[in-house]
């Protein structure tokens, strides 16, 4: 969640720090912090509360033309947002940047009473620990890390420099992501590979208990028991024009508008319209293994969650013999749930370093299932650590409430699911109707975007300034609901919730009056009338519908009506999806707020 970048080379440290903390910031913070040293030692500590901004204008009365360096953007576990909690933290001769939770710093503090504390934090704990064992460079820095992460329970991404050996950096993870980039006389790290590529696209991607030695031109690796690690020095496949705005005003417009291409390259090779056949080659499972599946448990966290219960939805209707549960990592990941045999998990997550849906990974490959990753972010642990996996190649997503992702995850599971459907000989006449659909699915994705941006652009700064809204759906159209007041939450603000068109009767009518609208997503289908009819109890009740269907002679009386492509009929609710992500970004707008960074939020959710 927060974000942790480094440098040491012969470039100017400060200025890299700030340009990567900048970087990103997209990931959601509250404070941020620099700590450099010349060749003698001497640090510059730098730390402000609020927005980057605040640390230049600091750092414009502080220049220095130091070599080493790191830096953080903190998004408060313990204690507020101030400058006083924000990160580097100081213990004696070391200063310290941290991502993720010391569960138990609250013991280790009480052994630690040399050390004067300033702030709230557990991070500054960790800090007095290291210290305690580095004793003023008595021990080298690298083993008294090691020695104090020894002693840690929770999770961590942590860089630590002292002020007696200014040519080195330490660095160690355990549940929370670090990048070191391999540059020409140079190394520079961070804990996202978007901020190291203007410059490289070298790098390697630290493990789970691993502490990594970096100087200007080498990079040592070792577990927390001393043992050797050899690194890999892989290619970051993000180009710096998709972390960009392009033109656009804000992130997630630009995310919500990529979307005909980013699907595109989820179906890219993987999608035979002519023959009706999808070919995932990436689960890596036999036939054999596939016909077997029984029960497919889906995992995964918000956005990632409702894709999951989409395609679910889909999965059921053409796969004979198969049950689906799609579940909340961070509920699942303390259950005692046990699992068939004859299951295949989905580990669902843009990222790849969802910590509870980590966890659930972990807990889920210790009974022996099979994992299939659904990730976007390529070298992710999650991507790193199941059996076999999808990815779905959406490109960064810097806008923290996630759009293309979605769309592609759940077409990625549902393709998924129709292999595990061929593998079990379901006729192609069953599965080519949803085949040809998902191969026209990025034109019709972009028909939409185009043909209804306008009308929802007015729609929603219409209902703006409504504090309440409820989303209602049937069926498939259910979990899209649900991921429209997921967004509208997000990034409006408002009140949202989404229910069953068939729960309204069994308390939510209750709600319906003046201070709430209503979506109601409204795809021809088997359920379209009686979906009108719940619609009709609402109208009835002096409901304030806002209408999003595909039906051509749609004629209820409702306050307002968006029409989506007929021709798309079993995955109308993907573009349903399109014009809920549409109508949360305008209305966002049309309030004046913070579209890309909502407050309160981070992008990738590392910590419990």
């Amino acid at each position: 969640m927060c974000g942790i970048v480094g440098y040491i080379g012969n470039k100017n440290a400060q200025n890299f720090l700030i340009s990567g903390l900048k970087r990103l910031e997209y990931r959601g913070y509250d404070s941020a912090g620099i700590v450099t040293l010349n060749a003698e030692g001497e640090a510059t500590l730098l730390r402000a509360k609020g927005k980057i901004l605040n640390l230049e204008e600091k750092l414009a009365a502080n220049k220095r033309d130091d070599k080493i360096g790191i830096g953080h953007t903190r998004w408060a576990t313990h204690g507020e947002p101030s400058e006083t909690n924000a990160h580097p933290h100081r213990a004696g001769k070391i200063y310290l940047v941290h991502n993720g939770i010391i569960e138990n710093y609250k013991e280790l503090k009480e052994n630690l009473k040399e050390h004067d504390f300033k702030s709230q934090t557990d991070t500054e704990v960790l800090a007095a620990l290291i210290n305690s064992f580095y004793k003023d460079g008595e021990y080298p820095l690298a083993n008294a890390v090691v020695q104090a992460l020894k002693l840690v329970k929770g999770t961590y991404g942590i860089a630590v420099v002292s002020c007696l050996s200014p040519d080195e950096i330490v660095v160690a993870r355990s549940g929370s992501p670090l990048v070191i980039g391999v540059g020409h006389d140079e190394t520079l790290l961070a804990s996202d590979a978007s901020a190291l590529l203007r410059h490289t696209k070298r790098a390697i991607y630290l493990n789970d208990g691993e502490v990594a030695l970096i100087r200007k031109n080498s990079v040592e690796i070792k577990t927390l028991n001393a043992e050797p690690v050899s690194a890999k020095v892989e290619e970051i496949e993000t180009n710096i024009a998709a972390i960009q705005k392009g033109g656009y005003e804000h992130f997630l417009l630009k995310e919500i508008m990529e979307q005909p291409e980013s699907l595109m390259e989820t179906l890219r090779g993987r999608v035979n319209a002519k023959d009706g056949t999808v070919r995932l080659g990436g689960p890596g499972l036999s036939e054999e293994k596939l016909r077997g599946i029984k029960h497919l448990v889906i995992v995964g966290c918000g956005t990632a969650y409702h894709a999951g219960l989409l395609a679910g939805y889909y999965i059921e209707q053409f796969t004979p013999e198969i049950t689906v549960e799609t579940v909340i990592a961070s509920e699942y990941r303390y259950r005692n749930a046990y699992i068939p045999k004859d299951s295949v998990a989905l580990i669902v997550s843009q990222s790849g370093e969802t910590a509870d849906t980590l966890a659930c990974l972990r807990e889920i490959k210790k009974q022996g299932i099979p994992t299939i990753g659904i990730v976007n972010a390529i070298g992710s642990t999650i991507a790193r650590e199941v059996d076999g996996g999808t990815y779905v190649h959406v490109g960064p997503e810097i806008s923290v409430a996630s759009t293309k992702a979605f769309t592609s995850q759940a077409i990625a599971m549902v393709m998924f699911g129709l292999t595990i459907a061929q593998a079990k000989g379901v006729k192609s006449s069953m599965l080519r109707p949803y085949v040809e659909e998902i191969a026209k699915l990025p034109e019709a994705v972009r028909e939409t975007l185009d043909s209804t941006h306008d009308i929802v652009k007015n729609v929603a700064e219409k209902y703006a300034e409504y504090e309440h809204a409820i989303y209602l759906g049937r069926d498939t159209a259910y979990p899209t609901a649900m991921e429209g007041a997921l967004k509208l939450k997000e990034i409006a603000y408002v009140d949202a919730n989404a229910y069953a068109f068939g729960e309204l009767k069994h308390g939510p009518l209750a709600l319906v009056d003046d201070r709430f609208f209503e979506m109601a997503l409204l795809p021809e289908g088997e359920l379209y009338e009686k979906a009108v009819s719940n619609v009709q109890e609402v109208l009835a009740r002096g409901g304030h519908i806002v209408a999003v269907t595909n039906v051509e002679d749609f004629d209820l009386p409702v306050e307002s009506v968006i029409k989506i492509p007929a021709e798309i009929r079993l995955f109308a609710p993907i573009l349903m999806n399109l014009v809920s992500q549409l109508f949360a970004y305008y209305a966002t707008v049309a309030k004046g707020l913070n579209v890309d960074q909502p407050r309160n939020l981070a992008k990738s959710v590392t910590v419990e």
